[in-house]
């Protein structure tokens, strides 16, 4: 496997190894017009009385956005009405509720948050005792997310803590940058072997959350994923070049737009009446 943590793009050795993702040709650019599209979003008139119904909204499509990604594409009637019955879509529900109350926990125990969001998702898809556990082998199942096998778990523990350090490490970089990382390692090393794809982007939108850019978590930017070529994306990233990985974070502040643009739109719904 070739990722951002380990070669070839030799970040290792640099104090601030988003920094240099962040300045990749398109990035800058990128997350610039994402920014802008979130800070128009929270000007939006509806936000002053009704951000957590928005949020509350936004939540149920990005975790409906989440599981069709999976294969589980359900109507959002059907998911209002609770008669969704999908292992797969009931794991994406409960890991997208459980997002406000893992915030802290994820600054400072990235490590439970994971577990935490892995014992939500995989239920009905993993056995209870290897809920929230990293395999220890190289068994993968019931997850369609582009991930690679290969990993051996004495391997995956240190590629995992590398990415804890990241999360730790105080960067400058912007929180697209740190997000679009979270969501490709988690995706692509697979830590549980099933419900990675749906945990990986949970995760993405608790960064985004936590570290600053949407702070209210309006944004589906799981349906900016699912409206994009994600697994285009992804396989860019596993090639590990300057180009992939920039390619990977280019498509996230797509993503986050596009997702934005969804949010806008329920604003607009309740605007309406």
């Amino acid at each position: 496997m070739r990722c951002v943590i380990g070669p070839p793009l030799e970040l290792n050795a640099v104090s601030d190894p988003l920094v240099v993702i962040a300045a990749l040709p398109g990035v800058p650019e990128a997350v610039d017009e994402a920014r802008q599209a979130v800070d128009r979003l929270y000007r939006h008139r509806v936000l002053r009385r009704a951000s957590p119904a928005v949020s509350a909204e936004s939540s149920l499509r990005g975790a409906r956005a989440s599981a069709a990604l999976e294969g589980s594409d359900v109507a959002l009637d059907v998911l209002r009405q609770g008669q969704a019955s999908d292992p797969v879509v009931q794991g994406a529900l409960r890991a997208s509720a459980a997002l406000g109350a893992l915030g802290p926990v994820w600054r400072k125990t990235p490590r439970q948050a994971l577990a935490r969001l892995h014992t939500l998702a995989a239920v009905g898809l993993a056995d209870e005792s290897s809920l929230g556990r990293p395999r220890t082998d190289g068994s993968l199942s019931g997850d369609s997310s582009s991930g690679d096998s290969s990993t051996a778990a004495a391997d995956l523990a240190a590629r995992m803590d590398g990415l804890f350090g990241l999360l730790g490490s105080g960067t400058k970089a912007p929180a697209i940058v740190l997000a679009a990382v979270v969501h490709a390692e988690l995706a692509v090393l697979r830590p549980f072997g099933t419900a990675d794809g749906v945990v990986a982007r949970a995760a993405e939108r608790l960064t985004l959350v936590e570290y600053g850019l949407d702070p209210k978590s309006l944004v589906a930017v799981e349906l900016g994923h699912l409206e994009s070529p994600y697994a285009d994306a992804l396989a860019a990233y596993l090639t590990g070049t300057p180009e992939g990985v920039a390619q990977w974070v280019r498509h996230c502040a797509a993503a986050v737009s596009l997702g934005v643009r969804e949010a806008t739109a329920i604003c607009e719904a309740m605007q309406r009446g």
